[in-house]
């Protein structure tokens, strides 16, 4: 038997997930990549396939701050920004989308501090 690689198990995980649940303009999906070095988040309306929001560390107003900041600090940063923003855009609720990865470290750092900054789910 082979083993399957990280990606492929993540790949596997994620399409079961995206079975249930899914984002409505009332209601986005708040989807969640993570990179080796960068942390991505959109609030996506699967309803019309379209992305309400994007933030990322890449952001030229975040990557100036977070320069020297630990890849925990980033994702708690990123978090606090979404909150933020679809807070301005009259965004309260959301679903969560962890995109096939584990629920702890910096997916939940991001979660936390998006919860923290106004965010429900």
């Amino acid at each position: 038997m082979i083993k399957k690689s990280k990606v492929e198990s993540r790949t596997r995980i994620k399409k079961a997930v995206r079975k249930k649940i899914y984002g409505t303009p009332e209601r986005p999906r708040l989807s969640v990549y993570r990179s080796l070095n960068n942390i991505y988040v959109q609030l996506v309306d699967d309803l019309s396939g379209t992305t309400i929001l994007q933030v990322s560390t890449l952001m030229p107003e975040l990557r100036e701050s977070l320069q020297t900041a630990s890849a925990m600090q980033k994702s708690i940063s990123v978090g606090e920004e979404v909150a933020k923003r679809a807070l301005d855009k009259n965004i309260k609720t959301v679903v969560f989308d962890r995109n096939g990865y584990r629920y702890h470290g910096r997916v939940k750092a991001l979660a936390d501090a998006a919860r923290k900054g106004g965010l429900k789910f």
